[in-house]
């Protein structure tokens, strides 16, 4: 397993998701939504809505997972931050990267994963919408569109006020 590598901006990445306070927040139906439509447009087991920490993978919503948070040096989308298109891993255990992570070798035998950026206003990548699946595949032009439209959508919710938060000023 390869150690992470960090964006050149990884302070300011972390302050800025925790400038959000979502980090540990209770399940919201808002990102819920989103994670229930990505797994029933694409057809894979999991969909997760995964805020990158400092040192963990924290998951506002998941669909399809019980898990909370994984520590960042195994995760999947510690990778897909460091880019701004869809990072997509067709069949994790042909991936040097991946093949003996625990997360692929252990439950949930992730195989294929696809994650989206979630780009701030900032421009900073805060985590990914992501889609797994225990069978490898690939995703077609117009599914990697969709996922990535669908990442703008939980941005938008992400950096909204919380429902019913009154505005100070």
């Amino acid at each position: 397993m390869q150690v992470p590598v960090f964006p050149p901006d990884e302070a300011l990445r972390v302050q800025t998701l925790r400038e959000l306070l979502i980090l540990d927040t209770p399940l919201e139906l808002r990102f819920d939504n989103l994670t229930h439509a990505a797994v029933a447009f694409f057809r894979v087991q999991i969909a997760i809505v995964s805020l990158i920490d400092a040192d963990r993978q924290w998951f506002k919503s998941a669909c399809g997972l019980d898990m909370k948070e994984t520590p960042r040096d195994i995760s999947f989308c510690g990778h897909a931050i460091l880019q701004d298109e869809v990072f997509v891993v067709e069949d994790a255990l042909l991936d040097e990267r991946f093949f003996d992570n625990p997360l692929v070798t252990g439950r949930p035998r992730i195989r294929f994963y696809a994650g989206a950026p979630l780009k701030a206003s900032n421009g900073l990548n805060l985590g990914t919408l992501c889609l797994i699946d225990p069978s490898p595949r690939k995703l077609q032009g117009f599914e990697i569109e969709m996922l990535s439209d669908m990442a703008r959508l939980v941005v938008q919710e992400l950096e909204r006020p919380e429902p019913g938060a009154e505005a100070v000023g």
